[in-house]
């Protein structure tokens, strides 16, 4: 009888131990929202970060509300970026800021879609706008641009980053100072039509370029 008691416990112990040591699933990575931003100019469709959670929130709330439905492209600089975000005919900003999710793995590639802020002076904690973003239009840089770059800013851009600049360019000097929350995944070519319209003062485009944006999934 005791041998028996002792060869279940050996059983139990030695069952316990494999069930303990059985490998974990891998957790499944959690689906990025995609967004849809139409204009005359064709329709762009971008991601939104799930590593930015309040800045994707946030911008998810107001698209659903229609904030952005009518806005326009406000500012626009060529080889810069393309900038908007304010409600049709109401307001700029819609009263609050957003707490900075600057992330290193997040650059400001061509296609980047990150959040306008007040300046340092003002907004030493790099808080972002309400609704205020613009998507990089930037252009491709060279070895020799970036080694200029980085001896001016005292930066150094990782070889990552570098590769990116070079074959589709992008803004770095705004990197680690926005926060990148999204990128434009389809319709980088609407970026640059965009970008080349015709502007006046404040770098507003004299025919206004409106947006819709709508949640895909």
């Amino acid at each position: 009888m005791k041998k028996l008691s002792i060869l279940v416990s050996i059983i139990l112990v030695a069952a316990s131990f494999t069930f303990a040591q059985a490998p974990k699933a891998a957790a499944t990575p959690q689906k990025q929202t995609k967004i849809l931003i139409e204009t005359e100019y064709g329709n762009m469709t971008a991601i939104l970060y799930n590593e930015t959670p309040q800045h994707r929130d946030n911008f998810l709330k107001l698209v659903k509300q229609g904030w952005y439905n009518g806005s326009i492209f406000h500012r626009v600089i060529n080889r810069f970026m393309i900038q908007g975000g304010g409600q049709e005919g109401k307001m700029n900003d819609p009263g609050y800021t957003v707490p900075a999710e600057i992330n290193p793995k997040y650059f400001h590639k061509k296609g980047a879609l990150a959040a306008a802020r007040k300046p340092d002076q003002v907004n030493p904690n790099k808080a972002s706008s309400g609704s205020q973003f613009y998507i990089v239009q930037g252009q491709k840089m060279n070895d020799q641009q970036l080694g200029i770059f980085e001896s001016q800013t005292k930066k150094t851009i990782s070889p990552e980053r570098r590769a990116v600049y070079k074959s589709i360019g992008g803004t770095p000097h705004l990197d680690d100072d926005y926060t990148v929350f999204g990128e434009v995944i389809s319709g980088l070519e609407v970026v640059d039509k965009i970008a080349a319209v015709q502007t006046g003062p404040g770098d507003k485009p004299v025919q206004d370029v409106k947006m819709k944006i709508t949640v895909i999934n």
